[in-house]
């Protein structure tokens, strides 16, 4: 089984770190490819950055050249074009999103998101309920940390502990990572908070393998059925 994860910037060194937290998470005989947008914003901070993110995002997996893949995992927590993307590709679509929420409501009956910056927080949440996963939500927390500054571990783990405190203190029983770029985080803020932490790369990549494992892909009956043929322009090439 192949499956693709889609980086949700530009940044290459992003991209490797979610790989490498795909791949932990893969079970055998699974390969992660990871996929960087050609364009689009360094991170995706923001409605302007998500949407330039999604058009990116789809036009990468539009002209992918790589080797056939099995399902895709969109690694942009809360950001925009997983419905796109859906209608695009014939494998199923997973993004870490929905699924971090999925699996934390198998673990308690109410979670919280422990994200980067405030300013994305309300994205998440518009997100979450697009998804139908909102409900159960009771709080979506922001560390005040940019997605480029996640690389210091020390000051992002703290960061991280206060914010889940806030989160905690609302009702949350289980905790998501909202950001792909703190994956690999849960392992050790898990046990110092006392509640479960759910990673969505992890979360995403694990149900990835079951819908290919299962036979199952996006319905075409509706919603995300193929796009209509017409003429698309995706950019101009400068002259």
């Amino acid at each position: 089984m192949r499956i693709v994860v889609t980086n949700c910037n530009t940044t290459q060194e992003m991209t490797e770190e979610i790989v490498r937290g795909a791949r932990v998470a893969a079970g055998p005989g699974t390969t992660v490819l990871g996929l960087t947008p050609a364009w689009g914003p360094e991170s995706a901070e923001g409605w302007l950055d998500s949407y330039l993110s999604a058009a990116a995002v789809m036009d990468a997996l539009r002209t992918y050249e790589g080797p056939e893949y099995d399902a895709v995992v969109m690694a942009g927590f809360g950001e925009h074009g997983r419905e796109g993307v859906r209608e695009l590709v014939d494998v199923p679509v997973v993004d870490i999103t929905e699924a971090a929420a999925h699996l934390a409501c198998l673990l308690g009956r109410r979670y919280g998101v422990v994200t980067t910056l405030e300013r994305s927080c309300g994205q998440i949440e518009d997100s979450l309920e697009t998804a139908g996963v909102g409900r159960n939500c009771v709080a979506v927390v922001g560390t005040g940390l940019g997605v480029l500054e996640l690389e210091d571990g020390e000051r992002t783990e703290s960061a991280f502990l206060a914010a889940a405190e806030r989160a905690r203190d609302a009702g949350a029983e289980v905790l998501v990572l909202g950001c792909a770029g703190m994956t690999g985080l849960q392992r050790t803020v898990g046990e110092k908070l006392g509640v479960p932490v759910v990673d969505g790369v992890g979360a995403a990549v694990k149900l990835a393998e079951s819908l290919v494992g299962l036979g199952l892909t996006t319905s075409r009956a509706g919603t995300y059925a193929k796009p209509l043929p017409k003429r698309r322009e995706w950019g101009r090439t400068p002259g």
